[in-house]
């Protein structure tokens, strides 16, 4: 067996240098693109998850849970805020994220919020974004993300809809716009097989209110003409290039030409509106 990133690989599927090769520049183009989607979605959503956060009344002490991080732009900003007396616990199935040893009052650890218990320690506020959509047993994680708050503790989902508002360009006045609507079309469509739920976040309140929390609201942020927003489209097409022309639903050609049509900057691209729903626990 050949090592690769500390996993054993089959030498049939991996017979020599060039197909280890191949492997690492796949492996690092993904997670480039990663890296991409995830600086885009902190750019166009962290003030909004902040904002939030603050109205929730975080301070000093509290004990946080960061479900699904993929990244540190909000734990950092937890810990700033519970400062060396509070917690921020992170956990995500992959953690390849984490650049370095987190230091108290960071904690991140690898956990599937659909599979495994929740961690223990009675949190004053457990946030999740862009989560739980694509979750196989989404009812089984926010009951236990529920659990895992103490009373009175606040609960925080962030879920985008982009089958509320599906267009690339709502204002659809050219070809290039056209073009641009019909690959999102392609993108929702995609997602959808893959069993990703694209209009989870319109159920938010109701789904918050049925697992028990109390004094539940929500609010939408729709993003629109943001340069983040270009930066997203781009990391996500690049992502998605490969099952987007395999199933048929976009041909390289589109893909290539949308992407130039962004870079030229000419187009006013919307990212799907985020929902956001909170509440307390009894």
């Amino acid at each position: 067996m050949t090592h690769i990133d500390g996993h054993l690989l089959d030498p049939r599927r991996y017979p020599g240098p060039q197909q280890l090769t191949e492997h690492r520049q796949l492996s690092a183009s993904r997670q480039s693109e990663a890296r991409s989607r995830s600086d885009a979605f902190a750019a166009l959503f962290d003030p909004t998850t902040f904002a939030h956060i603050e109205r929730l009344g975080i301070g000093p002490g509290w004990r946080c849970w960061e479900v699904g991080a993929g990244g540190t732009s909000v734990i950092s900003w937890l810990a700033r805020r519970v400062g060396p007396t509070g917690r921020v616990l992170a956990t995500d199935i992959d953690t390849s994220w984490q650049t370095r040893a987190a230091r108290a009052p960071l904690d991140v650890r690898i956990h599937d919020v659909a599979a495994d218990p929740p961690p223990a320690g009675g949190f004053d506020l457990v946030h999740a974004r862009l989560v739980l959509a694509d979750v196989a047993d989404r009812e089984r994680a926010l009951a236990s993300m529920h659990r895992a708050l103490r009373p009175g503790g606040r609960l925080l989902i962030e879920e985008p809809d982009p089958a509320l508002q599906p267009l690339a360009c709502p204002d659809e006045y050219g070809p290039a716009q056209e073009s641009a609507n019909r690959l999102r079309r392609a993108v929702c469509a995609l997602l959808a097989e893959r069993g990703a739920d694209v209009a989870y976040g319109r159920g938010l309140p109701r789904l918050l209110r049925e697992a028990g929390l109390r004094r539940v609201e929500a609010d939408a942020y729709f993003p629109l003409a943001s340069p983040a927003s270009a930066a997203l489209e781009t990391a996500t097409l690049q992502q998605l290039r490969p099952e987007l022309t395999a199933a048929g639903l976009a041909t390289p050609e589109d893909i290539d030409q949308h992407l130039t049509d962004i870079a030229t900057g000419a187009l006013d691209l919307a990212a799907p509106p985020l929902i956001s729903a909170w509440g307390r626990k009894a």
